[in-house]
């Protein structure tokens, strides 16, 4: 996910987690659930862009969760630590031609789980560096500084410690990677305590929704932070629609990741929407008089001035291409889909599962409409056995 975003938003929000809960009245919103999956608590990632790992972990907990009935809490500076690590080497082999930051993809996290396996929360919280909330401001700094020393290769040639320097910054702020660990009366080491929670990645499929490539084909879907260069199937946007609403209905949560630049996305209020523009055509009498004098940005602005439940674009499957081509739909925030829900009106949304604290208005969840969605969402990541079979067909998936 985007760093800016995906970091920068939850310090915002977290900066201001005193404050009254806004009741659910006052938004103008009464949601109800319909369909709700079992969930593990809320992760907060604090002051750090870490969605990504957030988010796939929070959704692993939920697999984990649907098919054992056993909550587990698992580690996400463990995943970063691998990430950090292996992204370097990259970045140095590319002569620092992509992207190095705090910034991730949902794939790094099964990536992590199949090559060095998975730890408890308890074991390897990765906060070794005087705080008690995950903060990565300066980590982020120091391994930048760092790497860019190295790749301008100021011996003519590359050392053979420079790995080793990057891990000593990795484990001064995260801690050692343990090799072996004691959870609950047995004794594991990574990878036998991720084979533990029977979890196969291979039995996870990343999907999106775009036609500069063709459908029921994987591509590279281009965004910065998939620097794993990471393959996903593309579909047209209702068949994306129908996995989600298929996997809820059959107890399955799912990884999304969406754009949350819009100003129908508002958080601390627990709702996303995409209002219809007005237009002068949508007004009358004195209204339209007033509207008539505002300015674009005015006029901007009173669109997601919202009350309650709202007219919502008409999303198609050529506005969504427009929106990511044209860079206004990007890669900013991993979350996890756990529900369907419906407003006093009788719209349609998902229950979205976030990382930026409980202390709000759903405790941490949020409602996203059917339109948002459909235009705003990068990629979701599910189960295979939650593909609806004909989608799953077409997909050449087989279950």
């Amino acid at each position: 996910m985007k760093k800016f975003f995906c970091g920068a938003l939850a310090v915002a929000f977290a900066a201001g987690v005193n404050a009254a809960p806004v009741h659910p009245d006052s938004t103008g919103f009464k949601f109800t659930d319909v369909k709700v999956v079992k969930t593990n608590p809320v992760r907060d990632q604090n002051k750090s862009g870490t969605c990504w790992c957030f988010s796939s972990n929070s959704f692993f907990e939920n697999e984990i969760l649907r098919k054992s009935g056993k909550p587990v809490d698992l580690s996400e500076m463990f995943v970063v630590w691998h990430t950090y690590d292996d992204k370097a080497d990259k970045f140095v082999r590319m002569n620092g031609k992509i992207n190095y930051s705090q910034g991730g993809s949902g794939l790094d996290v099964p990536y992590v789980w199949a090559l060095y396996g998975a730890v408890p929360e308890s074991v390897y919280a990765g906060l070794n560096y005087g705080e008690d909330n995950h903060v990565h401001g300066e980590l982020e700094a120091a391994l930048q500084g760092y790497l860019n020393a190295v790749n301008r290769k100021p011996n003519r040639r590359l050392s053979t410690a420079w790995r080793k320097g990057l891990q000593g910054i990795l484990n001064a702020y995260f801690g050692e990677i343990p090799e072996t660990f004691e959870y609950e009366g047995k004794t594991y080491t990574p990878k036998s305590f991720a084979e533990s929670l029977n979890i196969n990645p291979d039995d996870y499929v990343a999907v999106t929704s775009f036609t500069h490539h063709p459908f029921y084909q994987p591509f590279v879907l281009e965004v910065a932070d998939n620097w794993l260069f990471g393959q996903y199937h593309n579909v047209p946007m209702e068949e994306m629609k129908a996995i989600v609403d298929n996997a809820i209905d059959k107890g399955y949560s799912v990884a999304w990741a969406a754009d949350v630049s819009e100003g129908g996305f508002k958080w601390s209020q627990g709702y996303a929407v995409l209002p219809e523009a007005k237009t002068d055509a949508d007004l009358e009498g004195t209204e339209l008089s007033r509207w008539v004098k505002l300015s674009d940005a005015e006029k901007e602005k009173s669109r997601y001035d919202i009350k309650g439940p709202v007219k919502e674009v008409n999303v198609t499957q050529e506005m969504r291409q427009d929106m990511f081509d044209r860079q206004e739909t990007t890669d900013d925030h991993g979350m996890v889909i756990v529900g369907k829900a419906t407003d006093q009106k009788g719209n349609k949304y998902y229950k979205v599962q976030n990382s930026w604290t409980d202390k709000q208005v759903y405790g941490g969840y949020f409602y996203v409409s059917e339109p948002y969605f459909l235009a705003k969402t990068m990629d979701i990541y599910v189960n295979k056995e939650a593909i609806p079979a004909d989608i799953a067909k077409k997909m050449n998936i087989k279950k």
